[in-house]
């Protein structure tokens, strides 16, 4: 079975080695021994790698990650965690593209100034009721 060590593992995952020691700290990879002072790996370790570094990217944290790996350290993903976080980026892409949309719009409006447009003025209102905690209507587009 193949063992890489430490530096070959930064070298073709780009993790860095603090970042590999902090990953066995929290249990999600584990070395399968040392030359020397060198941690080893299994070579499935890479593929572990692109896992974490998959659902960092979709927004999980480290412990939801740690919850995708079995026992036996393979990967046991449990769906209904993958489609409610699927909804949540869905709800933050509605978010974000309202606001581009919003500053679209106040970086185009012909009105003299924003405050007497009457859509900034709506987007405004949204912003505001969002940050006291009660619910607004989504940001409207264009005018």
């Amino acid at each position: 079975m193949v063992k890489l060590d430490i530096g070959e593992v930064v070298r073709q995952s780009g993790v860095p080695a603090s970042t590999l020691r902090f990953y066995e700290q929290k249990g999600l990879i584990a070395p399968s021994g040392r030359r020397g002072l060198r941690r080893l790996y299994e070579a499935g370790v890479l593929d572990r790698l692109s896992l974490i570094a998959l659902g960092r990217a979709a927004g999980f944290s480290l412990d939801d990650i740690a919850l995708m790996f079995g026992r036996d350290g393979q990967p046991c993903i449990d769906r209904a965690m993958l489609t409610a976080k699927a909804d949540e980026l869905d709800a933050a892409i509605r978010t974000l593209s309202a606001m581009r949309d919003g500053l679209r719009h106040a970086a185009a409006c012909p009105a003299p100034s924003h405050m007497e447009c009457p859509t900034f003025r709506r987007i405004l209102r949204v912003v505001t009721s969002r940050g006291t905690g009660t619910r607004g209507k989504t940001v409207p587009g264009r005018r």
